[in-house]
């Protein structure tokens, strides 16, 4: 059993090209023996955004708090806490913080262990 607070976990720096005010935690992972999923946290200061990318695997969204906006299906939508948002393999999409809140961005991504997504390198 494995029981965390989003707010107590250590955020790392997102290490990506093109990412600007993006930090991470891997809150549940390989190392927790967790075999098929990875949920990870992101944080998004305000003004800032993870890179314009696409990868081999879906992921599935849960925005916690703030607002901003994210890029999917080739056009930027608004985004806020409460949003879920699935995003699909092969995806091209990139989240941005609204730059007028106080708070960042923050949400929650699982993606499939199979796909070394599970590692606690920040990353999306």
């Amino acid at each position: 059993m494995l029981i965390r607070n989003i707010g107590e976990m250590e955020m790392r720096p997102v290490q990506m090209d093109g990412v600007q005010g993006a930090t991470m935690a891997v809150m549940v992972g390989r190392s927790d023996g967790a075999p098929n999923f990875a949920m990870r946290q992101f944080a998004v200061a305000p003004g800032g955004h993870t890179p314009r990318h696409s990868h081999d695997y879906e992921h599935e969204v849960f925005v916690v708090s703030g607002r901003g906006t994210i890029f999917l299906g080739g056009q930027e939508r608004p985004i806020r806490g409460g949003d879920v948002i699935y995003v699909p393999a092969d995806e091209l999409h990139q989240f941005k913080s609204a730059s007028d809140q106080q708070e960042p961005l923050r949400f929650l991504c699982l993606v499939p262990m199979s796909r070394n997504c599970g590692d606690p390198t920040p990353g999306s």
